[in-house]
């Protein structure tokens, strides 16, 4: 109430003193540590510099690695391995002089003496099955992980080498200096894990009907490991949670398979007309002017004709790949190939999967059309896909990402049926992997350190891509719904994990092999940050700009969270550092209410306020100026005269301040609002956020007014605002659309409601 008298009498005749003495007393004292809410970044965001400018965008003197790879490639389908001779060509475009290099051996993570099953903890568990019993305790390890043979130069001389676990440190035989280029091979093989019962991002399925196995093969090569500005060589370990840090570069890959099997993966197939029958070439060139329906090259019947051949024969299937991150391939004869076309940007793409017979009929229905409108979606929202084609493969259990192809789980029942779970879980799966190839593969961000870069991102644009599809193809959803039920995206679906004990959860800006509950942490709040950010915050247009500037600027680029956020700001003319503190690097919630809500009249008579003041100054009610009065509903000078009669009619002193300083015409155009209300907005919870309230008024007409985030910045625990209404207020709904991820809404109402209990909830559904 003090600021209620100060504003009040300030105006009339409180010393100036008094009111400068109050605004002293706001501030800061001496020594006081400023944790305002709004305070920059300066002190969390790593300084600009040459490599990385300010704006959020790459430095004058921005550099990045180059690494390309020619391979032969060899896969034993008998005996379930893989070898291969590599030569990689190494340019060291920093700055710095390299003593050595460090190569990736991400297969090592299912090595005998591995530490990745160490590092997790474990309890007795009451009982297990059998065979889950058998394989945890009675079975040796497999044997799994790199065999390196040899590591030598272009020369053929041994290149002395050192492995710690997944990561291989290669001697140079001189430092190589900017500009320069190494060359080296390494000759290496390795047995393939069974994806399904061992687990992991690659490997093959077994099918124990017909004997076959469907590969989908990735991590399978010594790969680069990136040196940057940021972080020098990121040579963190693979412990198995954490993805990939990887360098742009060229690949020429030759892959010898069994004869009958169908592949494809990562590059442009330059030997198409050896590997294909003339069916498929004809079908192929059918399929590349099909814009509406995927063309079957390779069918079903088909499949099921050689699944019994296991041909002795080979085939090399050579692709060729321009500056990509990452190489990936699918094989097996059990798999059925459609393509179709799709238009992004002025070019023909082509939407490709590869799924085995136990995928249909819901692939042959579904996934080549998600690809083609995930394309589309991501296009519009970042940059035209530069690629020719994307690849969905079927897979069990799998969701995994790599240039140009990525496998997807989602299958249906024996007899062909699914229900609608396994059906969005696989739609929504391919949208996302396929999505992928924008964020990490074109835009690279560091996965090892940072999975939300990657993960949140895609997420955000996956939730966009999903709603594009259900409304692109409304035979795809079930009756009941009108549009794609996204899992992730929508601020409400974020709440129970935000809401949830804080001892498990943790900042965005956390590494992810870190993180509790991965899932929530990396893909979901990310994601519903953005969408918030999007929907709320910024709005739309300037959204969109700046999320396209960044995708833009950092294509086929290493960035990191500072030249996002930046990058964001940068674009938009927004100043967003509150929303990155809060949402990124804290484990804050959402939890803003109504605390009062107060309502005002009016009036000429002076109110008990204004009295108990005079009177304490000894003055007299005469030597007030003229007043404008707020008689408080309920107070003791209330009267039922004041709700009832007009704005100029119970204030003398303003109907004659119009009548002598506003024209005839000015006095037809003046608001008359007959109804005052002071309402105070509490926060309970840590996260700063605009306060959208919806006004009900007694006509049934509603009105939405969103107060920006800024409101909160000298007072974090509670801010009023008067309102004037010519009509009259009947209710207030705080965030009456769920969009901020408010923890609780049962503070959000006046008049206050009352929330139905679970129990509650379920016995009116019993009833109805």
């Amino acid at each position: 109430m003090k600021r209620v008298i100060l504003f009040v009498l300030s105006l009339f005749f409180v010393p100036f003193g008094l009111i400068a003495q109050n605004q002293e007393n706001a501030q800061p004292k001496k020594g006081h540590t400023n944790t305002n809410k709004f305070k920059q970044l300066y002190d969390e965001f790593s300084t600009p510099n040459m490599y990385r400018a300010a704006s959020g965008a790459p430095g004058v003197a921005y550099y990045q690695q180059q690494a390309d790879y020619k391979m032969d490639i060899v896969l034993d389908d008998k005996n379930a391995k893989i070898s291969g001779f590599e030569t990689i060509t190494y340019t060291n475009n920093s700055p710095d002089e390299l003593k050595y290099l460090w190569v990736q051996l991400d297969q090592n993570k299912r090595a005998k003496d591995s530490k990745s099953p160490l590092i997790e903890g474990s309890s007795m568990q009451p009982y297990a099955l059998p065979g889950e019993f058998a394989s945890k305790y009675l079975k040796e390890p497999l044997e799994r992980g790199f065999n390196i043979l040899e590591v030598k130069d272009t020369n053929g001389r041994p290149l002395a080498h050192m492995i710690n676990r997944t990561m291989m440190r290669i001697e140079l035989p001189k430092v190589l200096k900017n500009g320069e280029k190494f060359s080296f091979s390494i000759n290496w093989w390795y047995n393939i894990n069974d994806h399904v019962v061992e687990d992991g991002r690659s490997g093959y399925e077994y099918f124990p009907k017909d004997g076959n196995r469907a590969y989908v093969i990735a991590q399978f090569f010594p790969r680069m490991a990136v040196y940057s500005d940021v972080e020098g060589w990121q040579n963190s370990q693979f412990w198995g949670r954490d993805e990939f840090a990887l360098p742009f570069g060229d690949y020429e890959v030759n892959i010898t398979v069994p004869a009958d099997h169908v592949l494809d993966g990562t590059g442009v197939l330059v030997n198409r007309k050896e590997v294909y029958s003339k069916t498929m070439m004809q079908r192929y060139e059918e399929a590349k002017k099909s814009f509406n329906t995927p063309v079957i090259i390779v069918g079903q019947d088909e499949v099921v004709a050689k699944e019994s051949d296991f041909s002795e024969k080979t085939k090399t299937w050579k692709l060729r790949a321009k500056n990509v991150r990452d190489f990936g391939f699918a094989t097996s004869r059990k798999f059925i190939l459609d393509m179709m076309a799709v238009k992004i940007g002025g070019k023909d793409v082509m939407a490709v999967s590869l799924y085995p017979k136990e995928g249909n009929p819901l692939w042959e229905e579904w996934s080549t059309k998600a690809v083609a409108s995930t394309l589309e979606s991501y296009s519009r929202m970042t940059f035209d896909y530069p690629y020719h084609k994307a690849i969905s493969v079927h897979a069990k259990q799998q969701g995994m990402e790599y240039p140009m192809i990525c496998w997807n789980y989602g299958r249906p029942k024996e007899d062909g049926t699914y229900s609608d779970r396994v059906k969005y879980g696989m739609m929504g799966v391919i949208i996302h992997e396929v999505g992928h190839n924008f964020f990490p593969m074109i835009v690279n961000s560091d996965e090892r350190q940072w999975t939300w870069m990657d993960e949140g991102l895609n997420t955000f644009v996956q939730y966009v891509a999903e709603q594009d599809f259900g409304e692109k193809y409304p035979s795809a959803l079930s009756p009941k719904d009108k549009h794609f039920p996204s899992d992730r995206g929508p601020a409400k679906m974020i709440v129970p994990y935000m809401s949830g004990d804080q001892d498990y959860i943790a900042p965005i800006m956390t590494k992810g092999l870190n993180t509790y509950q991965f899932g929530n942490n990396a893909y979901g709040k990310p994601a519903t940050a953005l969408n918030i950010l999007r929907e709320t915050v910024m709005g739309r247009e300037l959204f969109d700009y700046a999320f396209k500037e960044y995708a833009n600027r950092w294509k086929f680029k290493h960035p990191t969270p500072e030249d996002f956020f930046r990058t964001m700001e940068d674009a938009s003319a927004f100043d967003l550092d509150w929303y990155w503190r809060g949402w990124f690097y804290t484990t804050d919630w959402v939890d803003i209410g109504l605390k009062e809500v107060k309502k005002y009249y009016v009036s000429s008579q002076p109110n008990k306020i204004v009295r108990d003041i005079v009177k304490e100054r000894g003055m007299d009610l005469k030597d007030l100026r003229p007043l404008v009065y707020m008689i408080e509903e309920g107070s003791e000078d209330y009267n039922e005269e004041l709700k009832n009669g007009s704005l100029l009619d119970n204030s003398i002193p303003l109907k004659e301040y119009i009548m002598d300083n506003f024209t005839p015409e000015e006095q037809q155009q003046i608001k008359t609002p007959n109804f005052f209300y002071n309402i105070t907005f509490e926060k309970p919870g840590g996260l700063v956020m605009p306060i959208i309230v919806e006004f009900t008024y007694a006509d049934g007409t509603k009105k939405t007014e969103t107060y920006p985030a800024q409101i909160w910045r000298f007072n974090d625990n509670e801010v009023s605002k008067v309102i004037a209404s010519e009509k009259e207020i009947v209710s207030i709904m705080i965030d009456p659309n769920e969009e901020t991820a408010d923890v609780d809404t049962s503070n959000n109402s006046w008049p206050k409601q009352e929330q139905q209990s679970d129990f509650d909830q379920f016995k009116e559904k019993i009833k109805s």
